[in-house]
């Protein structure tokens, strides 16, 4: 009976003996192995036609248009699903832009610049 109480005496002070050979290592050293040395690049001025080309999918075949009837990209990010509707833009490609349109705000998504071989 004293044995055990002194083990636990041992555990609630922190020197709990073997129990400290199995704790996992720290987790900090694990994650600096995983960082990437090569940082993204982005396109420093985006426009109606680079936003529509990052976004992809054939929602580039309606720059000409977009840019003729609103004009700014600013009013593109905050333009609604009915009048791209009116402006002929099939559902699919309405529903990408106001997508990427809304990562865009938030700043979670840019348009990638190409790179330069």
């Amino acid at each position: 009976m004293a044995l055990a109480a002194k083990c636990w005496m041992r555990l609630i002070a922190g020197g709990g003996g073997a129990a400290r050979a199995f704790s996992p290592p720290p987790l900090l050293p694990r994650i600096a192995n995983v960082r990437s040395y090569h940082a993204p690049i982005y396109e420093v001025k985006v426009g109606i036609p680079e936003f529509l080309k990052g976004v992809g999918n054939g929602v580039e075949a309606h720059a000409a248009k977009l840019e003729s009837e609103i004009g700014d990209f600013q009013k593109l990010l905050v333009t609604r699903t009915l009048r791209l509707k009116k402006l002929g833009i099939p559902c699919k490609h309405r529903k990408l832009i106001l997508r990427y349109t809304h990562k865009y705000r938030l700043g979670l998504w840019r348009p990638r610049a190409e790179v330069q071989k």
